[in-house]
């Protein structure tokens, strides 16, 4: 008798057990499909903005980028994937000016983290969200991130020439009342010793 009873309740588990598994496979049939048909669907698939696939400068209308070459973003990345080259300049004001002459990116070596880009004090990097990056050779996986043609600094108006041309002369004019002051100033004081050593009384000799 508890053969039977036994037979009958396990025939019950699994006709449950089949119920259940079938009500899970029901609602699969009628759950909105999220399969993306790629590449089929190259041009309407929607990548999240947060989603991060390659590191790129941000240029402006003008095309031009803000970075300034100062090597914060190369020193934080923790696997050496950002190489920074640079290259001084002359500005007009007649000063030296350190300026980016090319951005080396390894894709391959990219953790993603966003160091680089949280850490530029220019803002002037981002990740984009293109991630059709496959290639055949891992030499294409570096990149070079100022691709445009660097734009020529404008040239300084009249107004701005005169103004650094004055700022140029009253430092001079400064620097050289400073050295003079400093000058009459190490004259006076060597003649006031050379008063006082004059004025000293030399010391008597004893009677005898």
């Amino acid at each position: 008798m508890g053969s039977v009873k036994d037979y009958f309740s396990s025939l019950g588990a699994g006709i449950a057990s089949l119920l259940k598994g079938m009500q899970v496979t029901g609602k699969e049939f009628i759950t909105p499909k999220i399969t993306e048909q790629y590449p089929e669907n190259r041009e309407t698939v929607k990548v999240p903005e947060r989603f991060r696939a390659i590191l790129e400068l941000k240029y402006d209308s003008e095309g031009r980028h803000k970075c300034i070459a100062c090597g914060i973003c190369e020193r934080n990345c923790p696997n050496g994937t950002i190489q920074l080259t640079t290259k001084m300049v002359d500005t007009p004001d007649g000063k030296k000016k350190r300026k980016l002459d090319k951005y080396q990116y390894d894709l391959g070596s990219c953790t993603f983290c966003q160091l680089c880009v949280t850490s530029c004090p220019q803002d002037a990097l981002q990740f984009s969200n293109d991630f059709e990056q496959a290639v055949f050779t891992r030499d294409k996986l570096v990149k070079k991130l100022n691709y445009l043609p660097e734009k020529e600094e404008p040239a300084p108006s009249p107004e701005e020439l005169a103004r650094i041309q004055a700022e140029r002369e009253a430092k001079i004019a400064a620097a050289k009342a400073a050295a003079a002051a400093k000058k009459a100033e190490a004259e006076a004081a060597k003649a006031i010793e050379v008063k006082e050593e004059k004025t000293e009384t030399p010391e008597t000799s004893p009677n005898k």
